[in-house]
């Protein structure tokens, strides 16, 4: 499927500053994170950047924030695959991290204000991933299936 995709979408540009952006916002929100000097799986946190934090969500963000910011570089369809797989990563954080704001398995010490962001923060990213992926070549705008050539007219018949 990869080989179908555009190399040098003219939109590559969108996904690619959506990625870095948010790379570099993680990559910051971790780093300092460290520097507030929080227990590694402390449930509490501290506060940095209007979220909550402790050692092991500083680690965390800073390993999807190069990943993000690799991606970034590298531009093309990793761009896309990555920004969509970590929207992903972060949608399906926010809700399991929902589940366990208020117990004590709650080891990344999410708040409400984290959720959000994870949701918020993931929709960008699936959104710029997924506006990666689009196709060019076919003038109908429908990708075309394997026994089907795309030169013959519409509603024509074998």
């Amino acid at each position: 499927m990869e080989e179908h995709l555009p190399l040098d979408s003219p939109i590559g540009v969108v996904y690619r500053v959506g990625g870095a952006i948010s790379g570099i916002f993680l990559l910051v929100f971790g780093v300092l994170g460290f520097l507030s000097g929080g227990k590694f799986f402390s449930t509490q946190g501290h506060v940095v950047l209007g979220l909550h934090t402790n050692g092991m969500l500083s680690l965390i963000s800073v390993i999807f924030g190069l990943v993000l910011l690799g991606g970034a570089v590298l531009g093309g369809n990793v761009a896309a695959s990555l920004n969509t797989a970590v929207g992903c990563v972060l949608l399906v954080s926010g809700l399991l991290n929902l589940a366990l704001i208020r117990s004590d398995a709650n080891f990344l010490a999410f708040q409400m204000s984290n959720i959000i962001f994870s949701f918020a923060v993931g929709l960008v990213l699936l959104s710029c991933g997924l506006y990666g992926r689009v196709t060019g070549g076919d003038p109908r705008g429908a990708r075309s299936t394997p026994g089907r050539p795309t030169d013959r007219p519409l509603g024509s018949r074998d």
